[in-house]
């Protein structure tokens, strides 16, 4: 007997919403990595990185040259910002001359795709557009399931707004402003909805089975890997004869804003440059596992406005609101140290005087945007809007 739903339902339960204490945190940081201006091969990277870095993080990288350092799991924000500095200081001193560059999105434009493999080439074909694979970057936040399995799930998703107004760092992209704050958000909100999209309902494991189901197959691995078969994983389990190691592989090629793997990987947040990339770890960390509450009381307010959170960063009113209120939570729960520091300098820098990152590129966003009329204003935030409607 083949592959069933029950067998889907099955899996999401028992893998990607493992449940149970110990609460840990990890984190990915992704960079673009330059000489002179110009995009490091991957090849040389490879070489120069070889070697186990020194706190143990994964190298991997994405299809434009973007270099992904994954940590362990740990047991605070703090012990996964100390392995993040240890290793990305071996990697400086590896490949010396070489420049770590932290943007939501590449400010020269789409460099070339690098890695040729089959998942790579059919990633290609299916979306028809490399920005989100060659010219994107984060920073990753992961934290466990835990037992309070659906508040976790819901929390992460009210917090995801704030998160992407709060670190909005994309405003610049092929050399000129885009009317965004976070371009990166603007790009994943126009692909292929049925995978980039937040899953829908309350219960986490039906919200994530069902969408997963619902979700076009990217791609059917074989001696010759097909892209696009032009079906769901539903249509696919009624039709065909898919495996379960097809739909777990079917998994790694959803990417919704916060992706269950076993724990729960939030996904929104712009990549950022030094000191400030270990500000979204504390936080997420801090909100999360240690002030739930006021984490829920500070982003219900705006829970579902991504499209806003994109385009007017904390510009907007309530959503600067709420990631104040976040900051402050968050900066009570954290212990004193460098962490808490460099976190409180943000907030002062950009929370409380409602700015992010993407305000210190040259010419303010909304300058482009004031030159257009009151109609045309309404027509694109409409369109905007909907973009983010799965």
């Amino acid at each position: 007997m083949g592959l069933t739903v029950d067998d889907v339902f099955e899996h999401v339960h028992g893998v990607c919403f493992k449940k149970g204490p110990p609460r840990r945190v990890g984190a990915e940081t992704e960079w673009f990595v330059r000489e002179g201006g110009e995009v490091v091969a991957i090849s040389r990277l490879r070489t120069a990185l070889a070697a186990d870095l020194p706190a143990g993080s994964r190298v991997t990288f994405e299809p434009g040259g973007q270099l992904e350092l994954s940590t362990l799991p740990f047991a605070t924000a703090g012990q996964v910002c100390e392995a993040l500095e240890r290793d990305l200081e071996a990697v400086r001193e590896r490949l010396p001359g070489v420049e770590l560059h932290g943007y939501g999105v590449d400010p020269a434009g789409v460099p070339p795709m690098q890695l040729t493999e089959p998942r790579y080439r059919c990633m290609g074909e299916y979306f028809g557009d490399l920005t989100m694979m060659c010219a994107t970057a984060s920073v990753q936040v992961s934290v466990d399931v835990g037992l309070e399995v659906e508040r976790r799930w819901r929390l992460a998703h009210m917090l995801g707004p704030v998160l992407v107004a709060a670190f909005a760092n994309s405003a610049t992209h092929e050399g000129r402003l885009t009317g965004w704050r976070s371009t990166r958000q603007a790009v994943w909100a126009r692909m292929d909805r049925s995978r980039t999209g937040a899953p829908r309902g309350g219960d986490p494991v039906t919200s994530w089975a069902e969408y997963a189901l619902d979700a076009r197959v990217m791609l059917v691995r074989g001696e010759s890997w097909t892209a696009d078969p032009g079906m769901t994983f539903r249509e696919w389990l009624r039709s065909g004869d898919p495996t379960l190691d097809d739909f777990a592989y079917h998994l790694t090629t959803l990417f919704p804003p916060v992706r269950p793997q076993g724990w729960l990987e939030l996904r929104m947040i712009d990549a950022l440059p030094e000191p400030y990339w270990r500000v979204p770890v504390a936080v997420v960390s801090a909100l999360m596992d240690a002030v739930p509450d006021a984490a829920e009381a500070a982003a219900e307010p705006v829970a579902g406005r991504w499209a806003v959170a994109a385009l007017d960063g904390l510009t907007d009113r309530a959503l600067g609101r709420a990631a104040l209120a976040c900051f402050e939570a968050a900066l009570a729960a954290l212990p004193d140290g460098p962490l808490k520091t460099v976190t409180a300098e943000y907030a002062d820098r950009y929370v409380a005087r409602g700015r992010t990152p993407a305000d210190d590129r040259p010419g303010p966003v909304r300058r482009e945007r004031e030159h257009q009329a009151k109609e045309r204003q309404a027509e694109e935030r409409q369109a905007k809007e909907q973009m983010w409607t799965r």
